[in-house]
């Protein structure tokens, strides 16, 4: 079986491009079926999205001729399309999509965001969805994200594969009694991963006197580090609140296995895989209901669920992880176990090779 990838890669690091990445050099996979890889990306890092129109018009045209090369040289059994599912980006990988229905290949669409719902009214994108989701397939992060494809795609060509990702926390992560907790947010700094609320709410802890050190590590995105540290300095919590940077490799596996408690107040996300990755370091787990997390976070057994953009709940839920060492042990104990038994980097392997061949069989 021949598939044509065209999937995004880092850099910019997101989510997409961490599982395009993860299956391109997967030997398992590659060892299945004879791949081609085309990179969906036209932006280089995260503050270019946006950006740079011009470059990324030519890469963007580049993109289109290697589609059109390969569906003509590599003559594959399935393109694989990680589609944008609205706004430019879907319309930028429509096209591609649009190209591969010529030569009249299965198409399978792999959706690593949703939108598809706050779109599908409006008349040119719901001309648009219709020509590009007829008779293909749909691979969905998790059930609760089949309501966004819910009027264009059938049950019977939804599949659904959890992300998964490598076992980075390799040895007994045991932490050491300490009296002042760590929360750590590790995300790109946009507003929409919920940094304000965080910031609003460690500012609640503070006028408690509550002790607490909250690191924030992740890309400059709509938030510049100026502009952040601006706001933590504006609210007195320079001393308790400190942005890290990027980081990477060892330097992001020690700072998982320093910190207490993950949050992550995200106001918009599908199935971050950050929260994976907390789980795989025994963090207790504080986030928001939203897209597909609370398939991932049980409330109150591996983590707390908030809703989003409620600064006062989720101070309170921090201050009762602060306060209670047991829950947020169990918590962090109960949310590894569910990480090795659902979102292995091997699990999330074997699922994908399965519906690979079951959509290439029907």
């Amino acid at each position: 079986m021949r598939i044509l990838f065209i999937l995004h890669l880092p850099p910019p690091i997101h989510g997409a491009a961490i599982i395009g990445e993860n299956i391109f050099n997967s030997s398992k996979i590659n060892n299945q079926f004879s791949t081609k890889y085309l990179n969906l990306s036209t932006s280089k890092n995260i503050r270019e999205i946006g950006k740079n129109p011009l470059i990324k018009l030519f890469r963007y045209l580049k993109i289109l001729f290697s589609t059109f090369r390969l569906l003509i040289t590599f003559k594959p059994d399935i393109v694989y399309i990680t589609l944008s599912s609205s706004g430019i980006g879907f319309l930028k990988d429509s096209i591609i999509a649009l190209i591969a229905k010529m030569f009249r290949v299965k198409i399978v669409y792999h959706f690593h965001n949703k939108g598809i719902v706050k779109y599908q009214n409006r008349v040119f994108y719901n001309l648009i969805y219709k020509l590009i989701l007829k008779n293909s397939k749909v691979i969905l992060l998790s059930k609760l994200l089949y309501s966004d494809v819910e009027k264009y795609v059938k049950l019977k060509d939804v599949f659904y594969c959890p992300n998964g990702i490598k076992d980075l926390n390799l040895g007994n992560n045991v932490r050491k009694s300490n009296s002042t907790i760590k929360l750590l947010f590790f995300s790109n700094i946009i507003k929409s991963k919920g940094i304000i609320d965080l910031v609003e709410a460690c500012e609640i802890l503070f006028n408690k006197r509550i002790h607490f050190i909250c690191n924030i590590v992740g890309n400059e995105g709509d938030l510049t580090e100026k502009e952040l540290n601006s706001i933590i300095i504006s609210k007195n919590l320079k001393n308790h609140i400190f942005y890290l940077g990027k980081k990477y490799d060892k330097s992001k596996i020690e700072i998982f296995k320093e910190s207490d408690i993950f949050i992550h107040p995200t106001h918009n996300d599908c199935f971050p895989l950050v929260l994976l990755e907390a789980m795989q370091f025994n963090l207790a787990i504080i986030s928001t209901n939203e897209g597909a997390i609370s398939e991932i976070i049980n409330h109150n057994n591996c983590g707390l669920l908030v809703p989003k953009k409620n600064v006062i709940l989720l101070a309170e839920n921090i201050e009762k992880l602060i306060s209670q060492t047991e829950l947020r042990n169990e918590l962090g104990n109960n949310a590894r176990i569910k990480f090795l038994e659902n979102y292995s980097l091997e699990k999330f392997e074997n699922n994908f090779i399965r519906i690979m061949h079951e959509i290439y069989e029907n």
